[in-house]
């Protein structure tokens, strides 16, 4: 009899521990955000070797999210920004413009417009009314869809570089977010994240003369912005009720 006291004990705890997760679980599943956000597109590819912060360019995004338990939420979105880079504003180790981009003297411009699923795990249940700080940090990886529309300029005499026009792509974006419920109803969020684009072509310079371009690598592109967003709560009717309506009356 005694032996079996720690083990009732650990059940107990168990399913009590089960039954907190599920109920978060639940609480979580009949929540669901839309909102919008403004922010900075950043184009990376053979006109832009690395990440340059002054390359940002307007962007907006308007999404849809879906609380599928406490830590994940599934979120569908639309985004739509400008880019451009310019090799006159790639240094080379003196400080000037590298050889090679002095040469082509090359630039490209444009859009992209983006439709992603994505798949967020929140680190804490900002959506706890009970706790003081209502926030939580997240990371976040999905797939998308993208139509880019650029054109690429020289101003060297190298005529077969300078292109107009649409690419269509795949591309996976992940990055990190920040989460804050302002209220039950209202939210702010701030966003960070990365595009691998499945594509050389951004700048239509993907396989040009390989003594120009570097044929080698693929072209990113970035969004980071802040958002605010509205959140929607479904409530369910208790089974009894639906058993007898006349007990809502």
């Amino acid at each position: 009899m005694t032996h079996s006291n720690p083990f009732k004990t650990l059940l107990v705890c168990l399913v009590q521990a089960g039954s907190v997760f599920f109920a978060f679980s639940a609480a979580a599943q009949n929540t669901s955000e839309l909102g919008i956000g403004i922010g900075g597109m950043v184009y990376k590819g053979e006109l832009a070797p690395a990440y340059k912060f002054s390359n940002n360019r307007p962007a907006a995004t308007i999404f849809y999210r879906k609380d599928v338990s406490a830590p994940i939420t599934l979120r569908g979105s639309f985004l739509w920004g400008l880019v451009r880079a310019d090799d006159a504003n790639v240094q080379g180790v003196n400080g000037n413009v590298a050889p090679l981009p002095a040469y082509r003297q090359t630039n490209v411009k444009g859009n992209i417009l983006e439709a992603a699923a994505a798949v967020e795990y929140n680190f804490f249940d900002y959506r706890n009314r009970k706790e003081k700080v209502h926030f939580t940090p997240y990371v976040f990886v999905g797939v998308a869809g993208f139509l880019a529309r650029t054109r690429t300029v020289t101003n060297a005499d190298l005529e077969q570089l300078e292109k107009d026009g649409s690419t269509l792509g795949l591309a996976i974006p992940a990055g990190i977010g920040f989460k804050l419920a302002l209220s039950p109803r209202w939210n702010l969020g701030l966003e960070a994240g990365a595009r691998k684009a499945f594509t050389d072509e951004l700048d239509h310079l993907g396989t040009q003369n390989p003594l120009l371009v570097n044929t080698h690598d693929q072209d990113w592109y970035f969004y980071n912005g802040f958002s605010v967003s509205y959140t929607f709560y479904k409530i369910n009717c208790p089974d009894s009720y639906k058993a007898n309506p006349k007990l809502l009356r």
